[in-house]
């Protein structure tokens, strides 16, 4: 029976137990990633380890949380990690760079790897075909110590995409469908695996929405196969060398399956109070709003934000309505500017907030 793409990543990571489902195993962690909120811990746990540098191939710790310096905590912090990160062998991205799920995905993340962070939208790196799981701040320093990362086996849900986005539905509204469906306990146990024709329809950043959204199934991670759309991608950011094809065998099988055709989507929106109260946003037209917020982790890729600058040209901003976008990355804001895209926003009205 041959392997879909999480199977075939986690027996080449396997370290110890076996690949049953239910069964505990242990996983060699090759990258992980800490922000701010998070980071600290990790950092005074891995040293009191008493280990002189990471043994991972790759650890990033990130600046993009607690941004605010109303007092000393935040930036005596900010000082910590980065002298912590120059001392253990990390990368440093500070304040300005970017979320790190969007800076990892751009600078670090590679086919086939498995990355651990402290962070619950870590499986942004599944759209490129990582296995990337969210964990507590001590596994993260385990693993940087070099040690497994241990959990149950999970079992492999299969979202098999077929037909293509219309106009104005976007990749979140794919992950929206799911949420509707499965609900946000539907993942649990699970890595969810996106397969099918309609793969090859979406960009890489789209990919990457629907992954970092995945979190909210209470799903392991999520994962897409690595193909020419990856490479793609990779070679935009000058790293085509890092690229490889990662695809489930055509004799795969999943233990669950769910099929999406892309085509009869609509417009989606979580209603309060739970990310799976999904309906079309045609249902809820006409209510009034008070706070308009995009970008973050999940819609801050440079797609997003396009669109969102061709909607507002010529357009201002309702008075009663506070408008605000967080580009994911500096690189994101750069190519928005390099594309004429900032200014229209700006005249709408719009603040823009590179949180990170």
């Amino acid at each position: 029976m041959g392997q879909t793409v999480a199977e075939k990543i986690l027996a080449a990571h396997l370290i110890e137990g076996e690949l049953k489902k239910g069964e505990e195993i242990g996983l060699r962690i090759d990258q992980t990633l800490t922000q701010d909120a998070t980071g600290t811990m990790a950092y005074l746990e891995f040293e009191a380890i008493g280990i002189p540098r990471v043994q991972t191939e790759l650890s990033v710790s990130y600046v993009d949380h607690n941004m605010l310096q109303s007092d000393f905590k935040n930036a005596d912090d900010h000082i910590f990690l980065q002298g912590t990160a120059r001392k253990f062998g990390l990368h440093f991205s500070p304040p300005g760079n970017g979320i790190c799920h969007q800076v990892h995905l751009e600078r670090f993340g590679v086919p086939g790897k498995t990355l651990l962070g402290s962070d619950s939208h870590t499986p942004t790196g599944g759209g490129m075909g990582m296995l990337a799981m969210g964990a507590g701040g001590l596994d993260v320093a385990m693993a940087m110590a070099g040690k497994p990362f241990y959990l149950v086996m999970p079992k492999i849900y299969g979202i098999k995409l077929t037909g293509k986005l219309q106009p104005w539905v976007a990749a979140r509204d794919v992950l929206l469908e799911v949420l509707r469906q499965l609900t946000v306990k539907g993942g649990v146990g699970f890595i969810m695996e996106y397969f099918g024709p309609g793969v090859a329809e979406l960009s890489l950043t789209d990919r990457a929405t629907i992954t970092n959204f995945g979190a909210e199934l209470g799903a392991t991670s999520s994962v897409f196969p690595s193909d020419e759309n990856t490479r793609k991608y990779l070679a935009a950011q000058g790293r085509e060398e890092q690229w490889h094809e990662l695809v489930a065998d055509a004799d795969a099988e999943y233990d669950q399956m769910l099929e999406i055709d892309m085509s009869t989507l609509e417009p989606m929106i979580a209603c309060p109070s739970s990310p799976d109260n999904v309906v079309k946003v045609s249902e809820v037209a006409g209510r009034p709003l008070a706070q308009v917020l995009i970008g973050s982790c999940t819609n801050s890729s440079l797609r997003d934000l396009t669109a969102v600058a061709k909607i507002m040209e010529g357009r201002e901003v309702h008075r009663d309505v506070s408008f605000e976008i967080n580009p994911g990355s500096r690189q994101v804001i750069e190519n928005l500017t390099d594309q004429g895209d900032v200014m229209p926003l700006l005249k709408a009205g719009a603040r823009i907030y590179l949180e990170t």
